[in-house]
């Protein structure tokens, strides 16, 4: 698409030789309004507009919508505009049924109240305390008649939603330059042969106004200026625009958070195509936005959660250290691996097994090669014996020429059609999606995992779902529906079976959307091995916690080599700061295109170590950390927004973070062994030192060796920590845990009983 610079075409798509006969209809203000149930309605008619120029077009007759209001708890309040309702779409009102949907039981309906204003088109609709939930505007006349070289605007609906009763968001229903001339448009739809193609809405975006959020973005922090489109794909990176995790859900500095209710492909301008409006354009005949309030970022995201769903606790295994590279070939192989963190003293929970398990490398059949793993049940036993778990990878493609492709067509399994490649599968075999909106096929998939989890396989990973064949048929709703929320499905199907065997399990995921959150953990996907690779992974991080997630990961040290893909290693330097990011990461894995075994880098293997035993001793504070983030909204690995909310450098802060709610990391992603370090409002304590900090202050090039990194504790917090060190979390007894408490007492690292015996 090229880029106009005009609403028009950048937000509309109107250039587009298909969009010939496409008529555009923007919302008058209202004509009637009534309370059914707990819904108050709003009459508005649509009025076609000329697409070359926005006035008005007589000669089409308007459209006639309701605007359906519905107030929850007096904390969200969900909008609703329908322009039409093809096959396939999802019914508005039919909330409990979507799957990016799962309501928190308390989170209820409020009965509403409509009251008409003076004149026309004014209504106030609150709830029975008195809370206003939405105010409208009435048109008003020019306030100085002096010219009528020009006509006067056409009269549109505008309205202010107030989803708490406190914070205002107003639509941006005056977005203009002369009244045929438009930038923005408040609430409305593009139709094409009678169908609608977009709906839109336009909100204010007040001067200064920051906002974060929509999943998992690698690019600069702040999302004011940018235009984004929520469209799942396999990322091959994280140095785009595209993004494994989208979530339409974003925060705002003004107070409010808004949730886009839907799977199609949406598209979000943040203060870029107009510098004055946040836009949103969704591929849907329908606009269900839920507007939600609470007072605080933190507020904001855990009712976006009690509304899509809360994240499940994970075991405490699975804060250990995951071991992999792409890939292990066989039992021998995984085995020698296992020794070698055992006998180089490197804590490890977690092997795993990437494509190369199968038969032929790639092809996914839910079987172990007999060959390479000639006896899967034994060796999976002596990995546990050894104190570890086995995590296998697969993705929900059956290949032709498997031995389970035949079946699955013939039973409709998997979808009707022919996916081609996937990007960033190194196998040209072809192959169908499982059709995971298909009962049976759900069940099938679920038998194949249960089968392997029974074994003694531990965790699945559910690589890939971005990506469904937008030619191919589904059961259960059409290809445009299913695309953003099928890898929702495919997680959710992957993880009930993984409860079924063992109650605390969890999945190893890479793509996302909204609900996604539910089934931890999800990782970054494919970084390449760099310094710009760690940056833009950190800047995910940040992003996806502020999307609803509590726990994520990342590959350490990155993914991918440059410039030959699998044939380089990252250098010994990154390979430890890429490290000690991990360990303060909910999740920490090694995994690449080449080795990650830390004994591979023998000059910074020592390093490495130390680092592990810290996060073992760690864990326990991971285990209160993940407790707390499941019922507070927070993530574990988080924006400094959620605690200094009111400084507006902490919206700007993109190379820092919280792990938790006691430490302030500062991690160095360059290659100098220094940076500078902003630390927020309050009293600070040097982790190594002991020194006594107060901010806000910004440190200029703070200095620190390759065995340790700006890294700072709040006064008067503490932590759990293990005072042992072990080899894996088997040989905790969380009976024997310490607390370290960082108050007057504590006088640096080495001087503590959680240092006493790591050597960093």
């Amino acid at each position: 698409m090229m880029q106009h610079n005009r609403f028009r075409e950048d937000m509309l798509d109107l250039e587009d030789p298909a969009a010939a006969g496409d008529v555009v209809y923007i919302a008058a203000p209202a004509t009637s309004a009534r309370v059914e149930d707990d819904t108050a309605i709003l009459t508005l008619p649509l009025v076609a507009r000329k697409p070359s120029s926005f006035e008005a077009d007589p000669s089409v007759a308007p459209l006639i919508a309701e605007l359906r209001l519905q107030s929850f708890s007096g904390c969200i309040l969900r909008t609703t505009l329908e322009f039409g309702a093809p096959a396939g779409a999802l019914p508005a009102e039919d909330l409990d049924s979507s799957p990016m949907i799962e309501r928190d039981p308390h989170l209820q309906a409020k009965q509403l109240v409509v009251l008409q204003g003076d004149q026309a088109g004014g209504y106030l609709v609150s709830d029975v305390a008195g809370r206003v939930v939405l105010r409208t505007l009435p048109p008003q006349p020019p306030s100085h008649p002096w010219s009528r070289l020009l006509p006067d605007p056409d009269p549109v609906f505008d309205a202010i939603f107030c989803p708490d009763g406190t914070a205002e968001v107003p639509l941006m229903a005056h977005d203009t330059f002369f009244p045929a001339h438009r930038e923005s448009i408040g609430l409305g739809c593009v139709l094409r042969g009678g169908c609608p193609r977009l709906s839109l809405f336009s909100l204010h975006a007040r001067p200064g106004e920051r906002f974060l959020g929509t999943g998992e973005r690698f690019s600069r922090f702040g999302l004011a200026g940018s235009t984004i489109l929520l469209d799942n794909t396999d990322a091959l990176g994280v140095s785009s625009r595209r993004a494994y995790k989208n979530v339409p859900f974003y925060v705002s500095s003004a107070g409010y958070g808004l949730f886009v209710h839907t799977s199609y492909r949406t598209r979000l301008s943040f203060a870029d195509i107009s510098s004055r409006s946040v836009q949103g354009g969704v591929e849907s005949p329908t606009l269900d936005l839920f507007f939600i309030g609470g007072g605080s970022v933190q507020s904001i995201v855990r009712n976006y959660r009690r509304l899509t769903g809360v994240p499940r606790t994970p075991p405490l295994w699975s804060y250990g250290t995951w071991m992999s590279r792409m890939t292990y070939f066989s039992a021998q192989e995984a085995l020698e691996v296992a020794a070698g963190m055992r006998k180089g003293g490197f804590p490890c929970d977690v092997l795993h097994l990437d494509t190369g398990w199968f038969k032929t490398d790639w092809r996914c059949e839910w079987e172990f090669s007999l060959e390479r793993f000639p006896d899967p049940e034994g060796f999976l036993r002596e990995m546990r014996n050894l104190g570890f778990r086995v995590c296998l990878w697969q993705l929900p493609l059956v290949t032709e020429g498997t031995s389970l492709h035949s079946l699955a067509r013939e039973r409709r399994y998997i979808a009707t059609g022919t996916v081609p490649p996937l990007e960033s599968k190194f196998d040209d075999a072809q192959g169908c999606t499982i059709d995971f909106t298909n009962p049976p096929a759900v069940e099938w998939y679920k038998g194949l995992l249960r089968r392997l989890l029974r074994m003694g396989a531990a965790v699945i990973k559910t690589d890939f779902g971005e990506n469904i064949d937008p030619q191919a048929s589904y059961h259960g709703m059409s290809a445009e529906r299913l695309h953003n929320i099928y890898c929702l499905l495919y997680h959710r199907a992957a993880f009930e079976a993984t409860r079924e065997v063992y109650p605390d399990g969890i999945i190893w995921a890479r793509s996302g959307w909204a609900g996604s959150q539910r089934y931890p953990v999800h990782w970054g996907g494919d970084a390449a091995a760099t310094w710009d690779g760690l940056a833009a992974t950190i800047r995910g991080g940040l992003q996806i916690g502020i999307s609803g997630f509590a726990f994520w990961s990342h590959d350490v040290p990155g993914f991918h080599s440059l410039p030959s893909f699998m044939n380089d290693r990252p250098s010994d330097e990154l390979f430890v700061r890429w490290t000690q990011v991990g360990v303060f990461t909910s999740h920490l894995r090694f995994h690449g295109s080449s080795v990650r075994e830390p004994w591979e880098y023998p000059a910074v293997a020592g390093v490495v170590r130390e680092w592990l035993k810290l996060r073992y001793a760690l864990i326990p504070y991971f285990q209160r950390e993940a407790e707390q983030a499941v019922s507070s909204g927070l993530p574990i690995f988080r924006s400094l927004v959620f605690h200094h909310e009111e400084d507006p450098v902490a919206w700007t802060i993109e190379d820092e973070f919280y792990c938790g709610g006691t430490f302030l990391v500062a991690p160095i992603i360059n290659g100098t062994g220094a940076r500078s370090v902003y630390l927020p409002a309050g009293e600070w304590i040097d982790f190594w030192t002991g020194e006594r900090l107060q901010g806000p202050v910004a440190l200029r090039r703070v200095e620190q060796p390759l065995s340790r990194m700006p890294l700072f504790v709040r006064r008067g917090g503490s932590i759990p920590f293990y005072p042992e060190p072990v080899a894996c979390t088997d040989e905790m007894d969380l009976s024997r845990c310490a607390t370290l408490v960082f108050d007057e007492r504590y006088e640096g690292f080495r001087s503590s009983a959680l240092g006493s015996n790591i050597e960093l």
